[in-house]
């Protein structure tokens, strides 16, 4: 997560039981572990079981946390660190040698979802090792027999253009890496994973951007584009991206929203009520899908816990579902 992302995970107890058997694809809680008070990954995966949340996203391949989860059938999106990128992008064998220590012991048990290769690294410095790391992962999947989709999660700060949402358009920087990659998704069947966080642009442009706007507490259309009704800044941004992609290409390529959350503390606008408002009107939302592409989303808020050793210091600490000691911090229901 960075400040100028936007993006989603999951949460809650029986009520969110209720929002799944709704109909709701895939809606998770990432699991962060960037704190020295938090609970055993064991005793955290209970608690994903206890309230019956709907997938995880885990940003490395814990060992503790994949046993826990083996025999759940929680949906997981697993990251690779982005200091392994460049090793797993220059060798097949050390991809091959990646998939056997983290994938295969746990295929049989643990329903991986995706694995994305680094978080929001477009652009970067490490962004031309994406691709080749995806391929090599890919290859070395199929290679032990595993259909698991492979991709990268990127910041809603690639689009140069976001306003209106058919509009959105990736920077220049962004698509020189992107691209090849897109391509690569759209041969494969997978999809881009996005974070998407309303809460950084409102907080960007409080000038322009309502609250209400970012909240879904919107009564009435916000922006009109051609013949699409907007009442959410979360659609607005979905959709820009899904934009972005029909231009490069990848109209067939669907977006996952990988991070999406709000802080409940640290920043403005950042308290537990507008928190508990976000979180349980994403809930709700994301069964309806976008303007431009209905349907159920798949998304994940962001994130489980406060975590304390979060860098840098201040509003990214205070994005927590839970406290360290296992209770919600706010309720949720619909």
């Amino acid at each position: 997560m960075k400040k100028h992302s936007f993006f989603v995970s999951i949460i809650a107890v029986s009520s969110l039981l209720s929002f799944l058997i709704a109909g709701v694809e895939s809606i998770g809680v990432c699991y962060g572990r960037d704190g020295n008070n938090l609970p055993s990954p064991s005793d955290v995966i209970a608690l994903y079981k206890s309230n019956n949340i709907g997938g995880i996203r885990l940003y490395s391949p814990d060992q503790d946390a994949l046993q826990a989860l083996q025999n759940s059938n929680i949906p997981v999106i697993l990251d690779v660190p982005n200091s392994d990128i460049p090793s797993l992008a220059s060798s097949s064998s050390s991809a091959a040698s990646w998939v056997q220590t983290n994938i295969q012991p746990f295929s049989s048990s643990v329903s991986f979802r995706y694995i994305s290769v680094g978080n929001e690294l477009i652009p970067s410095s490490q962004a031309q090792s994406i691709l080749p790391a995806i391929q090599n992962l890919q290859n070395a999947l199929q290679s032990a027999g595993l259909q698991i989709k492979v991709s990268t999660s990127v910041s809603t700060g690639v689009l140069s253009t976001s306003y209106p949402p058919s509009a959105g358009a990736f920077s220049s920087d962004a698509l020189t890496t992107l691209q090849p990659i897109i391509n690569f998704l759209a041969s494969n069947g997978a999809p881009l994973l996005v974070n998407v966080y309303p809460y950084f642009s409102y907080a960007g442009d409080t000038a322009d951007i309502s609250l209400e706007y970012a909240l879904f507490t919107s009564q009435g259309t916000v922006v009109q584009d051609g013949g699409l009704s907007y009442q959410n800044l979360f659609d607005a941004l979905v959709d820009a991206v899904y934009s972005a992609l029909e231009k490069t290409g990848g109209s067939g390529v669907a977006v996952v929203v990988s991070e999406s959350g709000w802080p409940s503390d640290g920043g403005t606008a950042a308290t537990a009520d507008n928190a508990q408002t976000y979180v349980s009107n994403l809930i709700k939302h994301v069964g309806q899908g976008t303007p431009k592409r209905p349907g159920s989303i798949e998304a994940y808020i962001f994130a489980m816990f406060d975590e304390n050793e979060k860098q840098p210091q201040g509003i990214e600490n205070h994005f927590g579902l839970f406290t360290p000691d296992k209770q919600l911090k706010y309720s949720i229901s619909f």
